[in-house]
């Protein structure tokens, strides 16, 4: 039988007694007592490093500023931007580049119109129409213009580039949302916008479609306008006489004007603004920009809310987007409103 080294025992028998202080010491440290002593850190430095804090002051500069400004004259890496037409969409006279810079692609477009419907849609409209959905609700915006009037599809592309970077009126500036070459998809989606709106029977062959297929639907179209007028025709036949005149009312007009984002622009009281105040103006003799004078009546105020570019008050610019969504009724009361300006 073969014999145990007594010392080889010794070692053995230590090890459970060894294991056992160990985890009698670790279940005694995590009693989850509170201590105020710091803990232990094996590397100080990684933790306590000599540098500033944003905003923490520092004695080493004259102005005790720690947050350093750029030296100047100095542009940090890729933001160089010397590309005018690029950047700002100005030609090297600094007027507004008449196309594009970037080109134009189905890619792009697409990219536009995933921009367009997150930015522009909630005011401008699906389509471009200028009836997005904060438009025709009762927030009190000023309306948006229609991108479908020949002031706009003349307009250059720099022009619309600008408005988007830099705003225009009471458009809030989107530089800081949308970057370079989403704001050039964009302009390129509404021009796509504006030719779906406004295309030829030569442009509908080009994009593959049949005109006289279109032709059938707007004709089908027109037959049910016309089944629907002449059924209301005869309803108010059956009647006895003709349905009673659309007639205002001020009271409605006055909640009109602050609902509109009137005020925004004319005022009520005679200070000055973007266009002509309203108070005193019914019953004057305007003068216009094109030299000739009309008198401020009931036709001028209607024609001045429907299409306000056809007379330019003298002294103004053509700012005002035409207010056609309206119903005649609210036309009519927003024109009795202003009557009751003119004390």
């Amino acid at each position: 039988m073969m014999k145990r080294d007594p010392y080889t025992m010794t070692r053995l028998t230590r090890f459970p007694l060894i294991a056992l202080v160990l985890g009698s010491m670790l279940l005694v440290s995590c009693r989850g007592q509170l201590t105020d002593k710091e803990p232990v850190h094996l590397q100080r430095n990684m933790m306590f490093q000599e540098r500033f804090e944003a905003q923490e002051r520092n004695p080493f500069f004259e102005n005790e500023m720690a947050m350093r400004e750029p030296v100047e004259g100095t542009i940090a890496r890729g933001g160089l931007r010397e590309d005018a037409a690029l950047y700002e969409g100005l030609d090297e006279e600094g007027n507004f580049v008449e196309t594009s810079p970037v080109g134009m692609s189905e890619e792009l477009l697409r990219r536009g119109q995933n921009r367009y419907d997150i930015y522009c849609a909630v005011c401008h409209g699906g389509t471009g129409d200028g009836q997005g959905i904060i438009m025709t609700g009762q927030f009190g915006y000023v309306p948006a213009p229609t991108f479908h009037q020949d002031r706009i599809r003349e307009m250059p592309d720099g022009e619309i580039y600008s408005a988007i970077k830099n705003g225009v009126r009471n458009m809030p500036a989107y530089a800081h949302q949308v970057d370079t070459g989403d704001r050039w998809a964009i302009v390129s989606y509404i021009r796509a916008l504006q030719l779906s709106q406004n295309a030829s029977a030569r442009d509908v062959m080009q994009m593959g479609a049949d005109p006289r297929a279109l032709l059938e639907d707007a004709l089908i179209v027109e037959e049910q306008a016309a089944a629907e007028a002449a059924a209301q025709a005869e309803a108010e036949a059956a009647s006895g006489g003709e349905s009673a005149p659309v007639e205002g009312d001020p009271a409605l007009g006055e909640q009109l004007f602050g609902r509109q984002g009137c005020q925004a622009c004319h005022s009520v009281d005679g200070s000055a603004g973007v266009g002509p105040s309203m108070a005193g103006l019914f019953g004057t003799e305007r003068a216009l920009a094109s030299g000739e004078s009309v008198p401020a009546d009931e036709a001028y105020l209607h024609r001045a809310i429907v299409e306000p570019g056809a007379e330019i008050a003298q002294g103004f610019q053509n700012m005002m987007t035409p207010y056609g969504h309206l119903s005649e009724e609210e036309i009519l009361s927003l024109i009795e409103y202003i009557k009751t300006l003119a004390d």
